[in-house]
């Protein structure tokens, strides 16, 4: 039997985002009102991300007089530093950066020669002890040659609720699924990418398994992978017992398993709460992913799942 660490790790789930901006870069409200508010929402924590570039400062923007016994922050930032193949500025997230993280020579959001590149900075980050995703992939026009040169991430972002309400461009899942079949291991985030200048907010989160809500036990959960994205539904459990997966879950429409290539199988259904999914469709994928959606189309996401690599039967 395998199970994602999400439902074997010790603790419980807390809630978070881990994609926000304030008036430190370009959102519209002050750090202590952005933090006041996902508390009143009923989040745990949150990572206030604010642009890493010249224009701004680079603000590495200083949350923990925000934290309290029910509420905690982690310090992060998006870091931009040299050019996609599309010409345009990389966008990495990084939380847990220490203060003291060096800027690199990004004044703008327009990529300049010369420049520290996206994979350098997303090392160099990650070696400073960050937890690293690759950010909005949809939204930046990101290709497979761009992602798979961000060989030091830990996530990438599946869903951006920011970008699905600014530009409907909101997706991670192609980028990510085609370098999970390329043997890449990494997880899936559901993030906001709040500014507050739109409904871009309390769209989209991670549920952290820890043993407590601080900033090093959630961090180390994150590296961990010991937690699942959500829109909405709950996940409660996984297992993978030879050919099926079971789930549960709160009330679902739709259980999705999914593998490389073609490989998926749904299970469809009335406020499920139990689901045990057929994987003989999934091609002998060496992964599986589960997604849970709602009667309201609302989604969750399990981390991959990795199991004993086969080989494609379609690849000859």
């Amino acid at each position: 039997m395998l199970r994602p660490s999400a439902f074997t790790a010790p603790g419980r789930f807390w809630r978070g985002n881990l994609h926000t901006h304030s008036t430190n870069s370009d959102g519209v409200l002050p750090p202590e009102e952005v933090c006041r508010r996902y508390k009143a929402e009923g989040y745990d924590f949150l990572a206030l991300t604010d642009h890493f570039i010249g224009l701004y400062g680079y603000p590495m923007t200083d949350t923990r007089p925000y934290r309290d016994a029910g509420f905690t922050t982690l310090i992060g930032a998006e870091l931009h530093s040299g050019a996609q193949s599309n010409g345009e500025l990389w966008h990495i997230l990084a939380v847990g950066l220490p203060d003291d993280f060096a800027p690199p020579a990004t004044t703008s959001f327009i990529a300049e020669p010369g420049q520290e590149t996206g994979p350098e900075i997303a090392a160099r980050a990650v070696a400073a002890g960050a937890f690293v995703a690759i950010a909005h992939p949809q939204w930046s026009g990101l290709t497979l040659a761009d992602a798979r040169s961000i060989t030091a991430a830990h996530a990438v972002e599946i869903y951006n609720h920011g970008c699905a309400t600014g530009c409907d461009r909101p997706d991670g899942a192609g980028i990510a699924d085609l370098l999970l079949t390329e043997g890449r291991r990494l997880t899936l985030i559901a993030t906001d990418d709040a500014h507050f200048s739109e409904p871009d907010h309390f769209g989209g989160w991670v549920m952290v398994k820890a043993t407590e809500n601080t900033p090093e036990a959630l961090l180390a959960a994150l590296k961990r992978g010991d937690f699942y994205s959500s829109q909405g539904p709950e996940i409660r459990d996984i297992r993978v017992e030879g050919d099926k997966a079971i789930v549960e879950c709160s009330a679902a429409a739709s259980v999705v398993a999914m593998g490389w290539g073609t490989g998926a199988k749904g299970v469809h259904g009335h406020s499920m709460t139990r689901c045990e999914v057929p994987l003989d469709r999934l091609l002998g994928s060496p992964w599986i992913r589960i997604s849970v959606i709602d009667a309201a189309g609302k989604r969750a996401w399990s981390n991959p799942i990795w199991r004993e690599a086969g080989k494609n039967p379609r690849i000859l």
